[in-house]
């Protein structure tokens, strides 16, 4: 860059000791002037000559080496930038950017590359951060060299900064190039109010609004609404106003609602067309009935069990005293409570999730049509256990009423009173009630529970065997009855195991199970498919009671379709993983079932409107007096103009050109100081200054 000189001091006095000599000598002057006293300028000069000497004034002179000026191009990569031609536009426009840059003396260019979608940033659903890539740029690159930047993208940024905050950005010009077409059009779901849990059988609402930037006035949409365990539901929707759709949940836990508009010609992507929420299913107070036939030492395993879950309102009568029993005690004398038959099973039979006959046998206490009941009660969806003790195979038996049709097993009319090990059946093995009980598989590869000493005997049972004796009879047996469900113990000896006899047993965990299948609990469905994201990658697992060796079929958001093998992991579970790099809705299909997972923000940030905009980054721009350009104008000119002084300078652009600041910064290679005030010249000025007051003054 060549040499530069200035001057500098180097004072042998500090500056404010000088200031003040220089100010006693104006004052001074000023009186002596006033006074007309001879040789008072010759004095001024003196003092003023000694003053400069001690500030010892230096020629400075700088050898000097010119640096580059950094111009930033960004370029927009996330998944926005793939509608239409705008991923050709971007190209086009980074390879014309290098050309013309590089053909400008002088200057340094830097090309950063933003908002790619990895699965990290899509489950953060932080949508396109523009800004946090151009300020890690920035962060090691010298301020005072940074002669403007240039951003390509399609307007659409979500980390756009206040102009307040972005003084090292706005320190240069900002020059915007847009992808895309100012008149683009799209249709999108937009969701205004959704819950994110809500009350099992009780209803709930979503309320979502469909926004068309090009619909005619009152156009109507095809809104399609998907819930699973539900039929798909089609409603004709108003464009532009705000719909409500009713819907209820059916299960207790996690459940994908499924929101889609029907496309039109000419929009930019389907991808915003569709919604899906989670919302988590949660029951009311559990309330169950128990029904206790007879006083008996496994009476309390029931209530102990049901009264342990806060979540269970537990209704318990016991018979004590049935009605034929006559021993002279008058009736007024008894303390027993009356079993309300009527308002338990006629009037408020179905507020109950669970009824559990224990030991119970016909006394004449409930009649015909109560059992009737109870059979209806469950074949519309209701939940009945009965564990069975020796009055099960008498003519006492509860087999003998209308709950003939639905349980699972026939008494032989024999019970068996001998010691065994309850061990899990084939189907137990595999099931999750029974697969995987604490100490089902000791070293022998027989439980190491307790043993139970009475089983009714029953003729080969409906539904599945989950529990058996070693001569294969029947102890638990389970069955769906239309939409219900009904279990069946043909022992009464499982207190054995809370009691803690020879050891015990998972009593506890079977019994929670148990009943958790009956109320329909998802987790414990013996048929299911299931898939979760975890880390990037799709994580499949299908529970059965058979061995499966067909694949399941993939569904990825892109539409493409992929098989995947899943590998036997016991206990009735297979599984297996696939990445996971596409955010969006997966489906997996078995051909019987199909689940549904969610990887990365189920409803992405990035196309909540994809079109292309202007109006985001342009304060930005006018603020660093930068410009913004459509691409499909084609790419301005380039140009270098000098770094304005004042915030108040015109913009560095124009109609078909973009400009960057000269920013002319240099190092220092060399410097040399010389000292302009020599005391020797010094010395001989003042001698001079003080003959000529001596020759002034003498006349």
């Amino acid at each position: 860059m060549g040499s530069a000189y200035t001057l500098d001091f180097s004072p042998l006095m500090p500056w404010p000791f000088l200031a003040v000599c220089a100010a006693i000598v104006l004052l001074l002057t000023v009186y002596g002037l006033w006074r007309r006293a001879r040789g008072t300028l010759l004095r001024c000069c003196a003092a003023l000559l000694a003053i400069a000497g001690l500030a010892n004034p230096v020629a400075r002179r700088e050898e000097r080496s010119g640096l580059p000026d950094i111009a930033v191009a960004v370029i927009d990569e996330s998944p926005s930038q793939g509608i239409g031609d705008r991923q050709r536009q971007a190209d086009e426009a980074e390879a014309a950017l290098r050309q013309k840059l590089g053909e400008i003396e002088n200057l340094e260019v830097r090309i950063v590359r933003a908002g790619k979608s990895g699965t990290e940033t899509a489950e953060r659903n932080e949508g396109t951060r523009l800004f946090s890539a151009l300020t890690l740029a920035l962060s090691d690159l010298p301020r005072h060299r940074l002669a403007g930047s240039i951003l390509v993208t399609d307007g659409q940024v979500h980390d756009m900064p206040e102009i307040t905050a972005a003084q090292d950005v706005t320190a240069a010009p900002v020059h915007v190039l847009l992808t895309g077409r100012p008149d683009e059009r799209d249709r999108r779901l937009v969701v205004r109010n959704a819950p994110t849990f809500g009350m099992i059988n009780q209803d709930l609402t979503v309320t979502l609004r469909v926004d068309d930037s090009g619909a005619a006035p009152n156009e109507m949409a095809q809104l399609h609404f998907r819930q699973e365990d539900a039929d798909e539901q089609t409603l004709l929707v108003p464009v532009g106003r705000d719909v409500t759709v009713p819907f209820r949940l059916s299960r207790a836990g996690q459940s994908l609602l499924e929101f889609e508009v029907a496309p039109v010609e000419g929009e930019l992507t389907p991808h915003n067309n569709q919604v899906a929420l989670s919302v988590n299913g949660v029951r009311d107070r559990l309330r169950v009935l128990l029904v206790t036939g007879e006083a008996h030492a496994g009476e309390r395993v029931w209530r102990n069990l049901l009264k342990a879950d806060p979540n269970v309102d537990l209704v318990h009568f016991t018979i004590l005293r049935p009605p034929d029993k006559q021993d002279g005690t008058p009736i007024r004398e008894l303390s027993l409570i009356a079993f309300p038959i009527r308002e338990l099973f006629e009037l408020k039979l179905n507020d109950f999730d669970l009824i559990i006959f224990d030991r119970y046998r016909r006394r004449g206490i409930l009649p015909t049509s109560y059992f009737e009941n109870i059979a209806n009660y469950v074949a519309r969806g209701g939940a009945l256990l009965e564990v069975s003790g020796p009055a099960y195979a008498t003519p006492l038996s509860l087999y003998r009423t209308p709950l003939a049709d639905i349980f699972p097993g026939r008494p032989t009319g024999t019970v068996r009173t001998e010691p065994f090990l309850p061990m899990l059946s084939a189907t137990g093995s595999r099931h999750p009630v029974t697969a995987g009980l604490p100490d089902s598989v000791g070293p022998d590869g027989k439980p190491t529970w307790s043993r139970w000493f009475r089983v009714v005997n029953v003729e080969q049972p409906r539904g599945h065997t989950l529990l058996e004796t070693p001569n294969r009879e029947p102890l638990l047996a389970l069955d769906r009855v239309d939409q219900g469900r009904i279990a069946q113990i043909y022992s009464d000896h499982i207190w054995l195991w809370a009691r803690g006899y020879e050891g015990g047993g998972p009593q506890a965990e079977l019994l929670r199970r148990l009943s958790h299948w009956l109320m329909k609990e998802p987790d414990l469905e013996e048929e299911a498919l299931r898939a979760h994201a975890r880390g990037g990658r799709l994580e499949i697992e299908r529970r059965s009671l058979a061995e499966h060796r067909e694949p399941v079929t993939v569904v990825k958001p892109d539409g493409s379709e992929t098989s995947l093998m899943l590998e036997e992991r016991g206990n009735g579970i297979s599984g297996g993983a696939l990445p996971a790099d596409i955010p969006g809705i997966y489906r997996v299909r078995d051909g019987e079932r199909e689940a549904v997972a969610t990887v990365g923000a189920v409803n992405p940030r990035e196309f909540a409107d994809p079109r292309a905009t202007p109006a985001i980054l342009r304060p930005l721009a006018d603020a660093s007096h930068g410009s913004v350009h459509w691409l499909r104008d084609g790419l301005p000119d380039i140009r270098m103009v000098d770094k304005p002084t004042s915030r108040a300078a015109r913009d560095a652009a124009g109609r078909n050109w973009i400009g960057l600041y000269r920013q002319n910064d240099y190092v220092v290679t060399g410097l040399a100081l010389t000292p302009l005030a020599l005391p020797l010249a010094v010395l001989a000025g003042l001698l001079g200054l003080m003959l000529l007051m001596w020759r002034r003054e003498s006349r």
